[in-house]
């Protein structure tokens, strides 16, 4: 039976553990040789822009002996009109999985329900969980564990956040989130991770927030499809830039992450970004490990 990765609630606690210990294997260079996927054809089907994504998929695919097929969107039948369900039902005849990059999060949901190969989201408006894959092994990478590290998540409530709410649920990481009024994260992704024991919490203060950090997380506050809002979010988000005086409050080792890319003195300033006590670049490589030992366990 195909399995999906749509949300980071697709894995269970111990798969996610699973995941994560597997690709510090491969990080190593455990099973070098390996390629388990030869002769397979993955399909990344991308209406969004991407850098971190579209190349680490490409080369992790290459790596476990796949071919990438690169697919956008425009260049498909359904710029003329043709539905997901019957793309999703003939691409499923060609390929052995999909990661598709996209806006509404219900398209890859329609996309999964009608595919009978795996379907893994390399992004949607609502959950980014490849990115907390990487972000929960940097963690262990740099902390030594997972459970009871104390992140602060500073900025829009976006999908990222969406994502991370759920590797708290799933790993007992304490969460707090920063956020200003109005651009919490999602409701029901909140309520549904409190409601089954995760240690999250939303506040309006970055000051307060980041007391006794372990780690320092913030994302752009203008997401892609959001250019309208630019002035009035800038705005709205005065007093929630990582910076040289709000590290200060944190832990003295407290790292800071950044899922990149990176709008330099808005969200984050160079001296933070820069500085020892950033692991943004070691982040961004570990989407490659992860999204590999993801791409091992569900293409069969």
């Amino acid at each position: 039976m195909k399995k999906d990765f749509l949300t980071l609630l697709d894995v269970t606690a111990e798969e996610l553990q699973a995941l994560i210990n597997r690709a510090s294997e491969l990080k190593i260079g455990k099973d070098l040789s390996a390629c388990p996927l030869i002769g397979k054809s993955i399909g990344l089907l991308f209406n969004k822009t991407s850098t971190r994504t579209r190349i680490s998929f490409q080369t992790g695919i290459y790596q476990l002996g796949a071919q990438a097929i690169y697919i956008n969107t425009n260049d498909l039948q359904l710029g003329r009109g043709e539905t997901i369900e019957d793309t999703a039902r003939v691409l499923s005849r060609f390929l052995h999985a999909i990661v598709i990059r996209t806006y509404e999060h219900d398209t890859i949901i329609t996309l999964a329900q009608n595919s009978s190969i795996p379907i893994i989201n390399g992004l949607t408006d609502l959950h980014h969980p490849c990115q907390a894959l990487a972000d929960v092994l940097t963690i262990q990478e740099k902390k030594g564990r997972l459970k009871d590290i104390r992140i602060v998540y500073i900025g829009d409530g976006n999908n990222v956040a969406n994502s991370l709410i759920e590797a708290a649920q799933l790993t007992g990481i304490d969460l707090v989130l920063a956020c200003p009024h109005g651009y919490e994260p999602d409701k029901t992704i909140y309520e549904n991770a409190r409601s089954r024991g995760a240690r999250i919490k939303v506040v309006a203060n970055p000051a307060e927030a980041v007391k006794d950090a372990d780690v320092l997380y913030t994302d752009v506050w203008i997401s892609m499809g959001q250019e309208k809002e630019i002035e009035r979010k800038k705005k709205k988000f005065e007093g929630y830039q990582i910076n040289k005086r709000l590290l200060s409050l944190a832990k003295p080792d407290a790292i800071v992450m950044h899922c990149l890319p990176a709008h330099r003195g808005e969200e984050i300033t160079d001296e933070v970004i820069d500085s020892p006590q950033s692991v943004v670049i070691d982040q961004a490589e570990n989407r490659l490990h992860t999204q590999k030992a993801l791409l091992e366990a569900l293409v069969k």
